[in-house]
């Protein structure tokens, strides 16, 4: 049975030994994505093969930290009681300059100023020792 006390806190990733260089770069301050060796594919989420070829030929490399908004949602109502005082905040789905999307969130911001395809830059924000979120802020350009 759930307790009902984990309701009112916000559930964290468990970094694992596939995604610890993610987690490690976010706490350095940077967004490490996966770039393969053998096709040049990039990818956001880390794995231990490339999701284009296969191959396990990968490697870390620092992204730029800009994109824009390829997708968006306003949520008003929150999915859990963890999330209430956040309400209303924008999900975003951001366009990296390297070419991979990834989900994250708007922080800084007015979440019913962002549209698509505002310019936003990487945030990294510590939740605690262990964890830091990449989450992203409007720039202003377009």
């Amino acid at each position: 049975m759930i307790n009902p006390k984990d309701a009112h806190v916000k559930p964290l990733p468990q970094p694992d030994a596939d995604t610890e260089a993610f987690w490690a770069g976010l706490k350095d301050g940077r967004l490490l994505l996966q770039h393969c060796l053998e096709c040049s594919h990039v990818q956001v989420y880390q794995q231990t093969r490339c999701r284009l070829c296969g191959s396990e030929r990968l490697e870390h490399r620092a992204a730029s930290g800009r994109g824009h908004v390829h997708s968006y949602s306003v949520v008003y109502r929150a999915p859990g009681p963890a999330f209430k005082q956040d309400t209303p905040y924008a999900v975003l789905l951001v366009e990296l300059e390297e070419g991979p999307r990834m989900i994250s969130s708007l922080v800084d911001g007015d979440p019913l100023a962002v549209d698509f395809d505002a310019s936003v830059e990487l945030v990294c924000d510590p939740v605690d020792a262990r964890i830091t979120l990449p989450r992203f802020r409007l720039t202003g350009r377009r």
